[in-house]
């Protein structure tokens, strides 16, 4: 605590140099502030750059496209509302110094010749119109309430600006969308539709490529299972019956297995095939999506009842584990 006392009152005493450890005018040190500031933003949107881009490279998906848009615009908005209020606070703490020089000038009976406004407060005051404090009461109204009166002060130059610029954008915004050939919000909503069906798609495609024995999980979505019924009855039907009762194959409705019940070890054997009793490998046939929608369908074979079942073969498993 103490520590930070002798500090305000050597600011007080000395201005920015005794926070800095400047010896330059506390002007320069500003400036110099502020010029170490920029680099840091430009670095920091760079790495933003860098490791957003490594993230969308490695996610995939219909998301990650535009990560790196949003992530960069959140971390411009959060850098130029900070360097804005860091201009503020530097701005606020000149007229602070310069009131404490002007105060110390006038105790020491030295006369302070007024300095040329920089542009920047030049711009402030032409960009806001404001009418200062000690005019204010050359626009005072008769209009009193509760002893607050009203000032009429013109509208700040800035929000006339904003304004003259809407009536440009929407005049621009009509010709285009309701004069020239710009698309109508149906056809743009059509557009977005279609853009984002292929990311999903394109997400839906990510995740079969990495789809295999280790993670494969069981559906229990009707179409999944309707295209797994039409790859059984297609493929497998030959060997192992359009019920699943078995023939050169073995039973696949009884609650016997040679490799194993649950689903990972059906998408194993599928995939890799067992070539020692005559089953061929489907994963060059079959999608990784594929597999796992005819190994889900076995499984709803479970407990049915076969027109001509197999004897039973393998090890009995009660309940197959998915």
């Amino acid at each position: 605590m103490k520590y930070l006392t002798d500090k305000l009152t050597s600011f007080r005493k000395n201005g920015i140099h005794a926070l800095t450890g400047n010896p330059v005018p506390h002007e320069r040190a500003m400036k110099n502030v502020i010029l170490k500031f920029i680099p840091v933003l430009f670095l920091f949107l760079a790495s933003m750059n860098t490791s957003t881009a490594q993230a969308s490279d490695t996610s995939g998906g219909f998301l990650s496209e535009n990560l790196l848009e949003v992530t960069l615009t959140i971390a411009l908005v959060v850098c130029v509302l900070a360097l804005m209020v860091l201009i503020v606070v530097l701005n606020v703490l000149k007229t602070f110094l310069s009131k404490q020089k002007e105060e110390a000038a006038a105790k020491a009976g030295i006369p302070v010749q007024a300095g040329q406004e920089s542009f920047w407060v030049r711009f402030y005051k032409n960009f806001n119109d404001a009418v200062p404090i000690e005019e204010e009461r050359d626009v005072l109204t008769d209009h009193e309430y509760d002893g607050i009166r009203e000032l009429d002060n013109n509208l700040p130059p800035w929000w006339k600006y904003m304004f003259y610029l809407t009536i440009v954008f929407s005049v621009v915004y009509m010709v285009y969308y309701h004069v020239m050939d710009g698309p109508s919000s149906a056809e743009k909503y059509e557009m977005e539709m279609t853009a984002a069906a292929l990311q999903i798609e394109n997400y839906k495609a990510s995740l079969a490529i990495s789809l295999d024995e280790t993670n494969v999980e069981v559906s229990e979505d009707a179409a999944v299972l309707d295209q797994g019924k039409e790859i059984f009855v297609s493929q497998c039907a030959a060997c192992h019956a359009a019920d699943g009762g078995g023939g050169v194959g073995p039973n696949l409705a009884d609650a016997y297995w040679i490799h194993g019940g649950d689903i990972k070890s059906l998408f194993a054997v599928i995939k890799n095939g067992v070539p020692e009793k005559g089953m061929i490998s489907w994963k060059a046939l079959l999608a990784p999506e594929q597999i796992q929608a005819v190994s889900s369908y076995i499984l709803t074979l479970q407990g049915t009842t076969p027109q001509a079942p197999k004897e039973p073969q393998g090890d009995l498993v009660e309940t197959p584990v998915n």
